[in-house]
Parts: C-alpha cells; sequence; structure tokens
C-alpha cells in the first residue's frame, strides 16, 4: 500500500538489506495499480471458487498511503470477488500512526490490524526509531493501548521479532500488558551467507547436528541453539499457564504439527506456501522476506496488468515453495523432524552460490525447540503421532 516507512528501525531487512529495488518505486500505490490488483484478486477467487481470500495491507507502513484509500481498495477487493468469497483484510502497521478515528473506520469497514513491536517496553523498542532517530515507543505504546480498547474484532494481534539477548519470559510478559489476542514470534531474517545476529555459522551449508543433539555447526554466546533457548524458555511459560493468556501462533503450530494435525505457517510444515507480493508499480513478486537474501530474490517478472495469479503459480521461485519436501536438502528429507520442521523459512535456506536447498540456517535452533516441544507433550500424556521416534532424542536434547 505504500513504499516508504516513517520509522528507520535499524534492523529492517527490506529498507537495511541488500535488495534496494524500492528506492526505483513509487512511494504511493497509484490508483490504476490498486484497481487492477483488485480484478486479479477477484479473477483468481473465481477461476478457483475459493471460499476466502486474505489480503494483507503492508508496506513500509500501509498508514501513510491514508486511510480512506485503504477501506477503498478493500470494498474494491469485496465488491469484485464472487459473492461466496469472503475477503479477509488486515493492516500491519507499527502503530505509530494509529488514532481512535482511523480504528473506527477501519472497524466499520472490517479490517483487523496486526502491529509490529519488539517487546512491550521502551528498552525493548529501542533500535524501532525515526529517521531521526528519536524513539518510536511512545507512539507505538499509545497507538497499542487504543487498538487494544477496540477489542478483538479489530485488533489481528502483535508480531514480535525473537531477539536472544533479552529475556524470553520479561518479553513476553510485557506485550501481554497490550492485550494482544495472537502473538506471532519470527525468527530475524538470515542465511548461510549473512547469519542473523549472534548466531555464526561453520562449516558447509549441508552440515546439520546429528540426532543426539551434538556437532551443531555453530558457536557464538553461551549457546549453540540461542533462538531455541529462548524459545523453550517461552513456551513453558506460555504452556505452563494452564489458561491460555494469548495465542502463539507459532507454539500452536508446533502443537499442532506434532500431534499430526494440519497447520499452515511459513516458517514451519510442508504445506504449501500461498502468497504473493503486489508492488507499489503493480509487479508481482514473491515474498518480501526474500529480499532479504540478495538484489532481485523476490523478483518474477510479472505484473498485475499483463499477468494473472496463475501465472505466478508457474514461476520456478513460487513452484519451489509448493513442491514440499521434493524441493529441500537431502539432510532434511531424512530427518525425522522433517515433518514438523519442513525445512524451516525458505529465505532462512539460502546460502550464496548453492541457492536454497539448504537446510536453514536455525537448524539447531529448530531441533531443539521441536524436541522440547515434543517432550512436554510427552510428559502431559498427548500422542506425539507426527514424530514416532522423539524419544530417540530425550537424553540428547541440549
Amino acid at each position: 500500500m505504500h513504499g516508504r516507512c516513517n520509522l528507520a528501525c535499524r534492523y529492517c531487512y527490506l529498507y537495511e538489506g541488500p535488495d534496494q529495488g524500492w528506492r526505483q518505486r513509487p512511494a504511493a500505490t497509484p490508483d490504476r495499480v490498486l484497481d487492477r490488483t483488485a480484478f486479479r484478486i477477484a479473477e483468481h477467487a473465481a477461476v478457483h471458487q475459493l471460499p476466502a481470500v486474505s489480503v494483507v495491507l503492508h508496506g513500509g507502513e500501509p498508514l501513510l498511503a491514508g486511510t480512506e484509500t485503504l477501506v477503498r481498495f478493500t470494498g474494491l477487493v469485496r465488491d469484485r470477488v464472487p459473492e461466496v468469497c469472503a475477503v479477509h483484510p488486515v493492516i500491519q502497521t507499527n502503530a505509530t500512526l494509529l488514532t481512535g478515528r482511523t480504528l473506527d473506520t477501519l472497524a466499520r469497514h472490517g479490517v483487523r490490524v496486526g502491529i509490529s513491536l519488539d517487546g512491550g517496553t521502551a528498552a525493548h523498542n529501542a533500535l524501532r526509531v525515526d529517521h531521526a532517530g528519536r524513539p518510536s515507543w511512545q507512539a507505538a505504546e499509545r497507538g497499542a493501548r487504543l487498538l487494544a480498547d477496540h477489542g478483538p474484532q479489530v485488533y489481528a494481534g502483535i508480531l514480535t521479532v525473537v531477539d536472544p539477548t533479552t529475556d524470553p519470559v520479561e518479553t513476553y510478559e510485557s506485550l501481554l500488558t497490550l492485550r494482544p489476542p495472537t502473538l506471532d514470534l519470527l525468527l530475524p531474517h538470515g542465511n548461510w551467507s549473512a547469519p542473523p545476529p549472534h548466531l555464526r555459522t561453520s562449516g558447509p551449508a549441508d552440515a546439520v547436528p546429528d540426532p543426539s543433539g551434538t556437532g551443531a555447526p555453530y558457536a557464538g554466546g553461551n549457546s549453540r541453539t540461542p533462538y531455541g533457548d529462548w524459545l523453550c524458555a517461552l513456551f513453558d511459560r506460555w504452556w505452563g499457564a494452564g489458561r491460555r493468556e494469548t495465542r502463539v501462533r507459532l507454539f500452536e503450530e508446533s502443537v499442532a504439527l506434532l500431534l499430526g494435525l494440519p497447520a499452515a505457517t511459513e516458517s514451519l510444515g510442508l504445506a504449501p506456501f500461498d502468497a504473493v507480493v503486489v508492488e507499489t508499480d503493480g509487479t508481482i513478486e514473491q515474498v518480501d522476506s526474500l529480499k532479504s537474501c540478495y538484489e532481485g530474490a523476490a523478483e518474477t517478472g510479472l505484473d498485475v496488468f499483463r499477468h494473472d495469479f496463475d501465472e505466478t503459480l508457474r514461476h520456478p521461485g513460487v513452484r519451489a515453495r509448493q513442491a514440499g519436501a521434493a524441493a529441500l536438502a537431502a539432510s532434511c528429507r531424512a530427518c525425522p523432524l522433517l515433518g514438523v520442521c519442513g525445512g524451516g523459512h525458505y529465505a532462512h535456506r539460502y546460502r550464496a552460490g548453492h541457492g536454497f536447498a539448504n537446510p536453514s540456517v536455525y537448524c539447531a535452533d529448530l531441533q531443539r525447540f521441536i524436541r522440547h516441544v515434543a517432550q512436554r507433550l510427552g510428559a502431559a500424556g498427548l500422542p506425539v503421532t507426527a514424530l514416532d521416534d522423539v524419544r530417540t532424542y530425550e537424553g540428547g536434547t541440549p
């Protein structure tokens, strides 16, 4: 919806990363692009007889486009899709521009709002600053509390990037004060050629920890699995609460996959990924997390004026995301955790000169976390059907 942001978060993979294509695109999405995008969404829904579509309005900072533009676009989509197709629009914002009037308008038009924060305190959000280097927390907290007051019919949840230097329980409990109905935990975007913070890779990209938990190709800090350790500690806090203070999508989907139930997430499992991005100039791209890998990684050569979304499905990069285990490294296909891990996030598998057919750079951390969750389920007497030999690992889990 808008190709620029009012913040300059110091770790942003989009504006601070290797792909600077945003500089050549218009800041605001022209009306003709919005109109054609609505047409393409409706066309795809009709051809495939979809019962529902999810439309994520993002950026940059989508609220820079103006509230009226956002609701006008969602109205275009709703007017054009078949009557049997539900439209679920959501805005992902940094919350600094949210006002009561904006939220009232979005609620009236059935648009939900998700916010991105690093935690529930000013200290947690120290890297989220504006272009003059000023902290954004005061405005973001005000927006987040306004959103919480509007209730779950508008409040989609909070997206938080894991920082292993923080206390996981403290971070979680600080976010609970903002009353999110759902919490999304994301690992920082990194890969074998550009490792994420606090994680050093050593050895080839196809080296993975052995099933006993030894030999992990990582070094750094006091743990080989700092992100896995962080997630395990937070899972124990969330699981042990008995009542669920909020949904934590990563945890719920891990539990579902381990119990042999279907789950859909970009970070875990083997379900085909089903999203594309339309940029402000109308170009169709793969998900923008790929921009963290190299210049042009998300490009398809397609646009909404000349191509439908089915042509995007035939793009080699998108087909690889639809191929499940067949697109993974041999070591991943042989791993007993495959059905749950799914090779991890696609962007995290990249290694320069070797593409994406590698284990995740977070392989050791994911193994640490998945085994831990499996053991907690087993201890609770729940059947871990997706990992028949999980008990093999109990003695070797870090």
